[in-house]
């Protein structure tokens, strides 16, 4: 049986982007499901937009993802070089193979030539597409042009009459009217491939056996089968995914603005949250479980699994699956990453870090919602006495001042400032006064945080805040109240 080989395959031009990275997961799934290599290849062939740095982002990405790959440029492999722009050599001499086969022609059009023919079609309302012009000149003018140096590409013969078919695993058999296809440069004037001439080549002599990309490749497929025939090469199967939407009119895009792996890792959200999110985006498991390891995904990922129709990227449900990661954490675990969260809200050295994070880990969806819940720590804010009046806590503004009132002088006489004692003693004074909890904790908790949604309770707080903090904030909402 013939080893399972996958590859991903992005170009260096920025940022990983959401259905870059999906791309590369199902690859990778596809693969170790199978007991196979997940191959990574670099295509740099559109060198105008190279972005320096990319590359390393890319090896970032991937191994912070736990997407290793068997083969690639960083690690090597018996199919390399790994990296399009160092094969260039390969590419001329397949396409003048091509050439030789009468399955592709050298066109010595210029640019003037192609955008006159370009402006006459759309002005008669036809699809652009090349005419074909010089897979019709003569073996002597072919040759007389190389002598004389005329700047050629290669491009693919198309043939004019009949249909072209595939199958896709996702799609199933698709079949194209061939007078619908252009023929398009394989080999352009300086040398390099076009993206799809190289991907072809290059699949073939790295014994990539499944291709797994987006359905806009869709159209281009049969193009790809014609040259993997006239080559007499065995085709891959083919995996074509649905594109991940914004909504049901617009695509993710990078160049809308809509964010890369790094930016979710940036706005506080896990890694391992986001692959599990980016899975789902497509693809049903089956059954009733949402939450996988990156192991518990290989074991269930099935191809079949996978959806035609578009996935619509839904914020709300990153955050939910990004709690339940955060929850899972170990409390330390969730303190080395919250720290330099809590450190961008908190300015005083006084706070207990590892207090602030216990009350929180179960209060935010992402690490970057803690700021927001503790900007009353340093300061406490400027509010409004209503905010001591709750319908539920049966407190309004009468009663709250008589409650902080009591508090204060109880609290005054705690020697041992930490959460079972203030506990304690603020049970004892309700005990007392045979009053319910709330006509006593929720005037607290607004007078220690001036807010009412905090991360934890008016007890909570208290213990954070310090016992010297805490009566001053109390008696401030005594002077507020009077």
């Amino acid at each position: 049986m013939t080893k399972v080989r996958t590859r991903f395959a992005p170009s260096p031009t920025g940022y990983m982007h959401i259905g870059n990275l999906r791309t590369a997961l199902y690859a990778f799934l596809i693969a170790k499901s199978a007991g196979g290599d997940f191959v990574l290849r670099i295509e740099d062939t559109d060198q105008e937009r190279y972005v320096d740095g990319a590359v390393d982002l890319i090896y970032r990405t991937l191994a912070e993802t736990g997407l290793v790959h068997d083969e690639g440029p960083d690690v090597g492999g018996e199919y390399g070089p790994y990296i399009q722009s160092e094969r260039l050599p390969l590419y001329k001499q397949y396409a003048e193979q091509l050439v030789e086969a009468g399955a592709a022609y050298y066109c010595f059009c210029d640019k003037e030539r192609l955008e006159a023919l370009r402006s006459q079609q759309e002005a008669a309302k036809l699809m652009p597409k090349y005419d074909g012009h010089c897979a019709r000149l003569s073996k002597e003018e072919i040759e007389e042009k190389l002598k004389s140096g005329v700047p050629y590409v290669i491009r693919q013969k198309i043939p004019r009459k009949g249909t072209t078919s595939f199958y896709d695993e996702i799609y199933g058999k698709i079949t194209v009217e061939n007078s619908t296809l252009d023929d398009n440069i394989l080999l352009k004037s300086d040398g390099y491939p076009t993206y799809n001439f190289a991907n072809v080549v290059d699949d073939h002599l790295m014994n990539i056996t499944h291709i797994i990309r987006g359905s806009e490749y869709l159209s281009s497929t049969p193009k790809y089968n014609l040259l993997y025939e006239a080559f007499g090469w065995e085709i891959p199967a083919y995996i074509h995914v649905s594109p991940v939407m914004r909504d049901a009119h617009k695509k993710l895009s990078k160049r809308e603005g809509d964010a890369s792996y790094e930016d979710f890792i940036n706005k506080g959200y896990l890694k391992e949250a986001v692959l599990n999110y980016i899975a789902l985006l497509g693809w049903s498991p089956g059954g009733e479980q949402e939450i996988f390891t990156l192991d518990e995904m290989i074991q269930a990922f099935d191809i079949k699994g996978i959806s035609k129709s578009p996935a619509i990227f839904d914020p709300q449900k990153l955050d939910w699956l990004n709690g339940e990661y955060i929850r899972k954490l170990s409390p330390e675990a969730f303190y080395e990453k919250a720290l330099p969260y809590l450190k961008e809200a908190v300015k005083s050295e006084s706070v207990d870090f590892h207090k602030l994070a216990e009350l929180l880990q179960a209060r935010c969806e992402k690490l970057s919602d803690i700021p927001e819940q503790l900007d009353f720590i340093d300061a406490l804010p400027d509010y409004e006495p209503a905010l001591y009046c709750h319908k539920k806590m049966k407190t309004n503004e009468e009663n709250s001042l008589t409650s902080l009132k009591e508090i204060v002088p109880v609290l005054e006489q705690v020697e041992d400032w930490n959460r079972e004692s203030l506990h304690d003693a603020l049970f004892a004074l309700i005990e007392r006064l045979e009053v319910k909890n709330g006509l006593i904790l929720w005037p607290l908790r607004v007078a220690v945080s001036g807010k009412a949604f905090t991360p934890g309770g008016g007890i909570e707080l208290a213990e954070i805040l310090g016992k010297e903090e805490t009566l001053r904030r109390l008696q401030k909402g005594i002077e507020l109240l009077s």
